[in-house]
């Protein structure tokens, strides 16, 4: 697939936003200039997932963490060719951002799709996945808002549910149907694609806040 050529920065400013300094929990209608819904993806990698998203669901606001600026700035020039309004990108710590500029209960969705296993033991610290980082998907979701999450490593997946289980009070849903791709963009993200075609699993899980 074609890189796209990079916009200027000042093109691409629309859908870029600075983590607030010092930390404080955004305020959505202010941010996105509207009161609907806000979804989060956590490590949006190429942004493939927000490219389909925002254009399928212009009812629903998005916001992507990303901690590679490099990476902030191809989803951004993706987004702003095709016109894309609802969406924000951050470069930030998903881990903090969440903890410190995500106020509780104000989110409708978590996204976070093949997460970097770090499969090294000394490395194991970096993982997004944490008790805590659990914890804060539970808090930011409203009653009934869900939790996404994909992966083709089979032992991390078998880790982050577990951790969910252990540390949150989210409840487990039915799995999504696996989607036959109609197309070379119709996959959840750029990670999805490469494993499908390749011949692996994919592990998939949603979990929901309850509503009481």
């Amino acid at each position: 697939m074609r890189r796209p050529a990079r916009l200027p920065l000042e093109d691409l400013q629309p859908v870029l936003l600075e983590a607030p300094d010092p930390p404080a929990p955004l305020a959505w209608r202010t941010l996105f200039g509207n009161d609907h819904p806000v979804e989060i993806e956590v490590g949006f990698g190429k942004g493939l997932f927000l490219v389909g998203e925002t254009q399928a669901r212009s009812e629903v606001n998005f916001l992507g963490i990303e901690i590679e600026r490099k990476l902030q700035l191809y989803t951004a020039t993706r987004l702003v060719k095709r016109g894309v309004r609802n969406v924000k990108l951050v470069k930030a710590d998903g881990r903090l951002f969440l903890r410190d500029c995500v106020a509780a209960g104000s989110v409708q969705a978590v996204h976070v799709y093949f997460p970097d296993p770090w499969w090294k033991k000394r490395h194991h610290k970096r993982r997004l996945f944490t008790a805590e980082f659990a914890e804060q998907c539970e808090r930011v979701l409203r009653p009934g808002g869900e939790l996404h999450i994909a992966t083709d490593v089979e032992e991390y997946f078998g880790i982050i549910t577990e951790m969910i289980a252990q540390s949150t009070k989210l409840r487990v849903l039915p799995p999504p149907t696996e989607k036959e791709p109609t197309h070379d963009l119709d996959y959840l993200t750029n990670f999805e694609r490469k494993a499908r075609k390749l011949g692996m699993a994919v592990y998939r899980a949603i979990y929901e806040r309850g509503t009481s």
